[in-house]
């Protein structure tokens, strides 16, 4: 639908504005949009009357379709042109929602009164778009004033997350540096740890010594110089640091150099005139009575640090307990060697008898134990052979098998079987010593009897190769051990021997393991016994020794003394043989 209005007054214009506001109320469009319209028109429109001339309007209107398309208002104004039409000028267009039609020239007023009611009512539109405006105005202050208050907030936020921020860096920093600290310290208490591992490995003093230097040297310290007092008695001393004699005097550590070191416990000193460019911290041996030397360190850079200075402090110490472990170790082996080497005499020669023993220390500990052999004659030209173990290790149990040693050969010289000797040495033990015990076996040779006369006392049975190379445990019931408290007389026990027999008598470390007992060793002895050649026991007894002891030692962890001492009958090939060896056997080895 199209309408068109020639405008040359102002009451054409005013008709035609109303016209316009009429049409797009009835179609439905918001009073924003249909005040922006008649806005714009009448703008428009006090523009073409002041220019003057015939002006037209033309209004044009599409309903909106049944598919939902919207309908849509279109006006334009123009100036007119000599001819019909008009020239091209504004024009505007809304889109409507609504079919609505009005009858645009019949509903405009023409009197004056309805007129100007009309007029004036076309600025109602304009007085909701301005209450609508105080209203956004209002809601804008609202939000203004939230917005204010929530920039507050904002900024009190991140006033908070910057404070927030700076605390979680310093407690991070803080972080870090515990950590650093922690990691540091785990470091020193696991070289400690470590390093007194290392220390107390070995029981040689020289050994700590070496590896002293080997843990400090490069990480710990520049250089590490150790003075032992005990050294200095042997041999001139060498020159000392002022703090290191300070050290020793006060038993204090001593730190000197050209500034203070800052060091817990550790005394401050002027620099050292033998080395007055380097600092030197001097750290006291001490052990349980009183210092045994000093040692001397030179820093890897300028300084220690406090904590460094502690751990080295520390490691001293335990330095210095090691040591004199490691000393009074060496002296109490010296003691027992010497004692061990008195104590292993000499095996006599008799002729047709040869004797080969062998002793070999526990590995663990001292190289001294309870386990003995001796061999000596008897005044009706019998040789007695013996093989004991005294219970325990150590000086005190080699000082019960000094005993009984003595005490067995004084019997002998009376006379007297092994069983008696046995029964003597029985009550001697139990009254000299009532807390100790020992098992022995006594072997009696004769060379006018082919016979071998023995006893036991909870000892293991003798094993005896015949000629032949047959083996046999002479297994015949022994009797208790020594120095239990119990009366016993102990029996004798007889076996036929033959020339070129062989008899074995042993302590249990020989045959004896945890986890299988005694009598799978005993066995294993009897098959190394009898896998020995004739002609080697009859020429080479001592090797014979030695080739028995090798695989009956292979899987033992000689936690126990080994003893073992064979008793060969020469054979006929052989005539008499001059047995025995020369010297005793050194502890520690199989032979001599």
């Amino acid at each position: 639908m199209t309408h068109s209005w020639q405008i040359t007054t102002v009451d054409d214009a005013a008709r035609a504005r109303i016209a316009v506001a009429r049409l797009v109320a009835a179609h439905g469009v918001s009073t924003v949009e249909r005040t922006r319209l008649v806005t714009a028109l009448s703008a428009r429109l006090r523009q073409a009357l002041v220019k003057g001339g015939c002006w037209v309007m033309t209004l044009r209107s599409t309903p909106p379709s049944d598919t939902g398309t919207p309908g849509r208002i279109t006006v334009a104004l123009g100036a007119q042109a000599n001819g019909a039409g008009s020239r091209p000028g504004w024009q505007a267009s809304v889109d409507v929602e609504e079919p609505g039609s009005v009858d645009v020239t019949a509903r405009v007023p023409r009197d004056r009164k309805t007129f100007a009611d009309a007029l004036l009512s076309a600025d109602e539109d304009t007085s909701r778009v301005l209450d609508k405006l105080a209203e956004q105005e209002q809601l804008v202050s609202f939000h203004r004033e939230e917005l204010h208050q929530t920039n507050q907030g904002v900024l009190a936020l991140h006033a908070e997350l910057d404070a927030a921020g700076r605390v979680q860096r310093e407690l991070f920093a803080a972080e870090r540096k515990a950590r650093t600290e922690a990691e540091s310290a785990r470091r020193r208490l696991t070289f400690l740890a470590d390093a007194s591992a290392a220390l107390t490995a070995s029981l040689n003093h020289e050994e700590i010594l070496r590896r002293l230097h080997e843990l400090l040297v490069p990480a710990y310290a520049r250089g590490v110089d150790v003075w032992l007092f005990a050294d200095d008695d042997t041999r001139k001393p060498s020159p000392q640091p002022a703090a290191a004699a300070a050290a020793a005097r006060t038993g204090r550590p001593q730190y000197a150099a050209d500034h203070p070191g800052g060091m817990p416990g550790v005394d401050d000193l002027p620099p050292s005139a033998l080395h007055p460019d380097v600092p030197l911290l001097c750290v006291p041996l001490l052990t349980r009575h009183a210092p045994l030397g000093v040692v001397t360190l030179r820093p890897p850079e300028d300084r220690w640090s406090p904590d460094d200075a502690v751990m080295l402090v520390e490691l001293a110490r335990r330095a210095g307990v090691a040591i004199d472990h490691a000393q009074r170790f060496e002296h109490n082996r010296d003691i027992a060697e010497t004692l061990q080497r008195a104590l292993l005499t000499e095996l006599p020669t008799t002729a047709g008898l040869s004797l080969a023993a062998r002793y070999l220390p526990a590995t663990h500990g001292l190289n001294i134990g309870g386990d003995w052999y001796d061999a000596f004659r008897q005044p009706d030209g019998g040789l007695v052979a013996v093989v004991g173990d005294v219970t325990g290790h150590g000086l005190r149990a080699a000082v019960m098998m000094s005993q009984l040693r003595t005490a067995l050969r004084a019997y002998a010289v009376d006379g007297g079987s092994p069983g008696q000797l046995l029964t003597r040495l029985h009550v001697f033990l139990h009254h000299l010593q009532p807390d100790l015990y020992a098992t022995a076996v006594i072997a009696r040779f004769h060379p006018d009897e082919p016979t071998v006369t023995w006893a036991a006392a909870g000892h293991p049975p003798p094993v005896l190769r015949t000629p032949d190379g047959g083996v046999r445990v002479l297994d015949a019931k022994p009797g208790a051990m020594l120095g239990i408290p119990l009366h016993q007389e102990i029996r004798d026990h007889t076996a036929d021997l033959p020339p070129g027999s062989t008899l074995a008598l042993y302590t249990d470390g020989l045959v004896e393991r945890r986890t299988q007992g005694i009598d799978p060793g005993i066995r294993r002895l009897a098959e190394a016994l009898g896998a020995q050649r004739a002609a080697d026991l009859d020429l080479d007894l001592e090797g014979a020794a030695d080739r028995m002891l090798d695989p009956l030692l292979r899987d033992s962890q000689r936690d126990d003394d080994v003893c073992l001492l064979l008793c060969h009958i020469g054979g006929p090939a052989t005539g008499p043989l001059p047995g025995g060896s020369g010297a005793p056997p050194v502890p520690g080895r199989p032979g001599a």
